[in-house]
């Protein structure tokens, strides 16, 4: 693995507000010859970030012929703001390394922050001094794992109250991040997958979120495995939901990402 690439040259916004959080960054894992990319976001509630939802995921990635990305996105206690703002410059910071694709992944908590930006995206500004900021941070593909996807009736309460901190009931932040909410026809596409059995994070949250996908006409493969605890990463030692790395790599590969 090569050294980190840091997400900003300078220090990150909300620098002052994340008291004792390294700079955001990028794990690369580069294929040599792949056309396209993927940022990984491990998940951990908002509260730290799971190593097996990283860099094993990355690999199986560049099984593929794929180079991968393993985001250390910022959590509590830093501002809401500030997960979501390290997840599109990381779409941006990898477009601008000449991939013709780039996808962002994520796990859970990871998952919201995946859909977070992909949902949420931001076209960019021509008139940014910064290059990198003028790219739009809209990857071209979402895969969103086991995701916490609203913050209402099926949420992962653990998640919410640590993004939004002493926030956690407010009306309008719990609509903005309910992220089935905000899909529109401009969506990119989706491959989503859960387990029926997923006790923290409930597998209506990936439901609800096909559902506004299917709304809008977004292309979308979705799986759901009937067994599976949640947090099982590449579920290696589940013989239904292991299926889904592989299915996700061929997916990828069907989209133009590979050699």
């Amino acid at each position: 693995m090569d050294q980190p690439l840091y997400l900003w040259p300078f220090p990150a916004p909300y620098t002052d507000q994340c008291p004792g959080q390294p700079q955001p960054s990028l794990s690369p894992f580069p294929v040599e010859g792949a056309r396209g990319a993927v940022v990984v976001c491990p998940g951990g509630g908002y509260a730290y970030k799971a190593a097996h939802e990283g860099d094993p995921v990355a690999r199986l990635i560049n099984s593929a012929g794929i180079s991968a990305y393993v985001l250390d996105y910022r959590v509590h206690p830093c501002p809401h703001e500030a997960p979501a703002a390290d997840a599109r410059r990381a779409v941006r910071l990898v477009r601008s390394l000449g991939y013709e694709k780039v996808a962002i992944l994520g796990f859970s908590a990871g998952g919201h922050v995946c859909c977070t930006a992909a949902i949420q995206y931001e076209e960019g500004n021509p008139d940014d001094p910064d290059p990198i900021e003028r790219l739009s941070s809209r990857p071209d593909a979402f895969i969103p794992c086991y995701s916490v996807i609203t913050f209402g009736q099926y949420t992962h309460l653990g998640s919410r109250q640590n993004l939004l901190g002493d926030q956690w009931q407010d009306e309008g932040l719990i609509h903005r991040y309910s992220l089935e909410e905000h899909v529109t026809k401009d969506t990119p596409p989706a491959f989503l997958w859960h387990t029926a059995q997923d006790g923290s994070v409930p597998v209506q949250n990936s439901l609800l979120l096909a559902r506004a996908l299917a709304d809008h006409g977004v292309l979308f493969e979705m799986h759901v495995y009937p067994y599976g605890h949640h947090g099982i990463g590449l579920a290696q030692e589940n013989a239904q939901a292991t299926v889904w790395g592989h299915e996700m790599c061929r997916y990828l590969v069907e989209m133009g990402y590979g050699k």
